[in-house]
C-alpha cells in the first residue's frame, strides 16, 4: 500500500540533543507494573516496539532515591548498581534495532506512597499524603535542595552507566518538580517560591545538573 506523502515526515531522524533518532516514532514513558520486580520480562516487551520500528522507546518513571516510592506494583529506579545491571538488560535489546533507549527521571513528593521503603518523602512544603495515607511529607530545607540535586546527578550517571541515550525529568503529574511550579501549592516565601522565576527555579537547577 502507498503510503501518504503527508506522513512522510514521521519517517525522517530527528536530532535530540547529541543523539539522533532514525524516525519520529517516539514512546512516550509508560507504566507496566513490572519494573525493578521483571526487568526481563520488561526488557522484552519494550524490545518488541524497537523490533517493530520505533525510533525512541522509553522507561515508566523512574525512581531516583528510595524516598520517592508511589505505587503498590513495581517501578523502574536507579537507586543503586543492581538497577543499572536491570536496565542494561533493557537499553542493549533496544540498541540492536537502533532504537533510542530514554528515562524519566522521577522524584515523589507528598504523592508518594511509601508502603515499600517507609521513608518518609519531603516536597514543596509540609502537606498530607496526596493519596490519603496517614503520613505527611516535610518542607524541603537548603540540605534537602542539595541532596535532590545530587540525588538526580547520581541517577543521571548510572542511566549513563545503563545505555541509556536520552535523560529527562518528570516534571509533571502532582510529583515534586510540578508542585514547586504551582502557585496554588507552593507557598514558600524565599527563593523557591512567588514569582514565576522563583517557581521554576528547582526545575532548572535539575535539568543543568541532568546537562
Amino acid at each position: 500500500m502507498k503510503r501518504d506523502p503527508r506522513f512522510d515526515i514521521l519517517f525522517k531522524p530527528l536530532k535530540i540533543g547529541p543523539v539522533t533518532s532514525k524516525n519520529r516514532f517516539y514512546q512516550v514513558p509508560h507504566c507496566t507494573g513490572m519494573g525493578w520486580q521483571r526487568p526481563n520480562m520488561l526488557a522484552e516487551m519494550r524490545a518488541m516496539k524497537a523490533e517493530g520500528g520505533w525510533g525512541v522507546v522509553n522507561t515508566e518513571y523512574c525512581s531516583i532515591h528510595p524516598s520517592s516510592d508511589d505505587l503498590l506494583h513495581s517501578y523502574a529506579s536507579l537507586w543503586d548498581q543492581s538497577d543499572v545491571r536491570a536496565h542494561r538488560i533493557m537499553t542493549d535489546k533496544l540498541h540492536k534495532h537502533n532504537t533510542l533507549a530514554g528515562v524519566e527521571l522521577w522524584y515523589s513528593g507528598a504523592n508518594a506512597s511509601s508502603l515499600y521503603t517507609r521513608e518518609v518523602p519531603f516536597d514543596v512544603n509540609s502537606r498530607p499524603n496526596w493519596k490519603g495515607l496517614p503520613y505527611q511529607s516535610r518542607k524541603m530545607d537548603k540540605q534537602d535542595f542539595r541532596d535532590l540535586r545530587q540525588w538526580f546527578k547520581d541517577a543521571a550517571l548510572r542511566a549513563k552507566e545503563a545505555g541509556f541515550d536520552i535523560v529527562y525529568a518528570y516534571a509533571t503529574h502532582h510529583y515534586l518538580l510540578n508542585n514547586f511550579q504551582r502557585s496554588d501549592i507552593n507557598d514558600r516565601n524565599d527563593e523557591y517560591g512567588g514569582s514565576v522565576q522563583n517557581r521554576a527555579r528547582l526545575l532548572r537547577e535539575i535539568i543543568e545538573v541532568l546537562k
